[in-house]
C-alpha cells in the first residue's frame, strides 16, 4: 500500500461519529444536525429539467476538456460576476466538484522528487488541503490565524524559510468555517510572495455566492485583474455549483486561471479519467446561465441567518459572517471551553449535532485555533434552524443555572 496513506488523519465527521458513539440522544426531541455543510435547499427545477433533457448524453464518452458550450457559459458567468475576461479555450476546465479538483490539483503541481516541499494552508481549514499535500509527498504548514480579526490568516507570520520551500498555497475565501473574505491588500501580498518564491495559489471559492453584505465577495481572479495581473500567473480559482445552486449531488464545478496550469491539469485529468458526464454538463450549463435561482437561494440564507444569529448571540460569542453558511461560535466558559464536551452534551440533552472547532484545525506551534469553538451549518430550512437555536439557548441557560 502507498505508505503516504498512513499520514492521513481521520476526517472530521468520522471523528464526530466516534465522539458521539456512546451518546443516547434525548428521545423527547427530534434530531437536528448542524454538523455537515451539505446544502439542503430544494434544487431548482430548471436544473432538474436540463438534467433530464440531457440524458441522451449517456450514449457517448465525454471529453476531459468539457464541451465548448459549457466552458463558454462559465466564461460568461465569470464576466458577469467578476467583470473579467477568461478564455474558455485555454483557461477554464470543468471538474467534478471543487473537492476532487483541490486534491488532484496538488498532485499536478507538486514535484515528488522535491522531498522538502511545503504546502501552506490556513488553520482552521478544509481537510482536503492537508490530505492533498500529504499524498503529494509534501509537508503541510499551517499559517497562524488571528481570532481578533475573525481568524484572518496572518500571512506575515509565515517565515521566509517556509515560503522558500512552498510549492502550493491553499486559500479559502469566503472561508470555511469562519466566512471571512480575503481583502485586496491581502491578495496583493500573496501575489508578491508567489512572484518571489514561485509557488502556485489555489483559491477555493465554493462559498462565494452566499453572502450577507451589499457587495459580493472579492474573488482571486478578480483581485488579480484589479492589480493588473492579466496573465494570472500561478493562480487557479476553484468553485462549484453545490452551494450556489443547491446541487451537492451533481458534483459539478470548474477551475480557471493560469493557462499553463490549466494545460498541465488537463493532462493529469485525462489520465486520471475524470471527465464530467455529458448529462451533468447539460445541467451545469443551465445552472451557470441562470442567476435568478441564486438570488432566491441567497435570500433564503439571509432570512435564516437574520433570524438565527441574534438569537444565538444572546448566549454565544457569535456574529453574522461575511459569507458562507456557517456560524463559528466560541463555547461559553461554563463548559470549561471544551468544544467536544459541548457537542456531546448538546446531543445527549437536546438531540442537536454541532461540529467541534478543534476538528477543523490542527495543533500547530503549541495551540489549536479551533479549540473552544463550534461550527454550526445553517443548511436546513429556517424553521428547523430556529428550533435548533432555541434548544441551544435553552441548553446554555440550563447549564449556567
Amino acid at each position: 500500500m502507498n505508505p503516504l496513506l498512513s499520514r492521513l488523519q481521520p476526517y472530521p465527521f468520522e471523528r464526530l461519529r466516534q465522539l458521539h458513539a456512546d451518546i443516547v440522544p434525548n428521545p423527547a426531541y427530534t434530531p437536528i444536525s448542524l454538523g455537515i455543510g451539505e446544502p439542503r435547499h430544494a434544487t431548482p427545477q430548471l436544473i432538474k429539467d436540463a438534467l433530464a433533457a440531457g440524458l441522451d448524453g449517456l450514449a457517448r464518452y465525454p471529453a476531459t476538456l468539457g464541451e465548448p458550450r459549457l466552458r463558454q457559459t462559465i466564461s460568461n458567468w465569470l464576466a458577469r460576476r467578476y467583470g473579467i475576461n477568461i478564455d474558455p479555450a485555454t483557461q477554464i476546465l470543468p471538474v467534478n466538484g471543487s473537492r476532487e479538483a483541490l486534491f488532484s490539483l496538488a498532485q499536478t503541481v507538486l514535484d515528488p522528487a522535491q522531498t522538502d516541499a511545503v504546502v501552506v494552508c490556513p488553520n482552521p481549514f478544509y481537510q482536503i488541503y492537508e490530505g492533498a499535500a500529504l499524498l503529494g509527498g509534501a509537508q503541510p504548514w499551517f499559517a497562524p490565524s488571528d481570532p481578533s480579526r475573525n481568524f484572518a490568516v496572518d500571512w506575515a507570520g509565515v517565515p521566509k524559510t517556509v515560503w522558500a520551500k512552498t510549492r502550493l498555497l491553499f486559500v479559502c475565501s469566503p472561508g470555511n468555517p469562519t466566512g471571512a473574505v480575503i481583502s485586496l491588500a491581502e491578495w496583493e501580498l500573496l501575489f508578491k510572495l508567489s512572484d518571489q518564491y514561485g509557488f502556485v495559489i489555489a483559491s477555493d471559492e465554493c462559498y462565494s455566492e452566499i453572502y450577507f453584505r451589499d457587495e459580493p465577495p472579492l474573488g482571486g481572479l478578480q483581485a488579480a485583474a484589479r492589480l493588473g495581473r492579466h496573465g494570472l500567473k500561478n493562480l487557479i480559482a476553484l468553485t462549484s455549483l453545490s452551494k450556489r445552486s443547491s446541487v451537492p449531488g451533481l458534483r459539478s464545478g470548474f477551475v480557471a486561471g493560469d493557462a499553463a496550469l490549466v494545460k498541465s491539469f488537463l493532462l493529469y485529468r485525462t489520465y486520471h479519467g475524470s471527465a464530467m458526464s455529458p448529462v451533468v454538463q447539460a445541467a451545469s450549463i443551465a445552472a451557470w446561465a441562470d442567476e435568478q435561482h441564486v438570488v432566491e437561494n441567497r435570500a433564503l440564507y439571509r432570512e435564516k441567518f437574520s433570524s438565527v444569529t441574534p438569537l444565538l448571540a444572546g448566549v454565544l460569542d457569535v456574529a453574522l459572517p461575511d459569507a458562507g453558511f456557517y456560524l463559528w461560535a466560541a463555547v461559553p466558559q461554563v463548559f470549561g471551553g471544551s468544544d467536544t464536551e459541548f457537542s456531546r452534551e448538546l446531543l445527549a440533552l437536546y438531540n442537536v449535532v454541532v461540529l467541534p472547532g478543534s476538528y477543523l484545525a490542527r495543533d500547530f506551534q503549541g495551540s489549536n485555533p479551533g479549540a473552544g469553538r463550534i461550527r454550526m451549518a445553517l443548511v436546513a430550512q429556517t424553521a428547523e434552524c430556529m428550533e435548533a437555536a432555541q434548544r441551544i439557548v435553552q441548553f446554555i441557560h440550563s447549564k449556567a443555572h
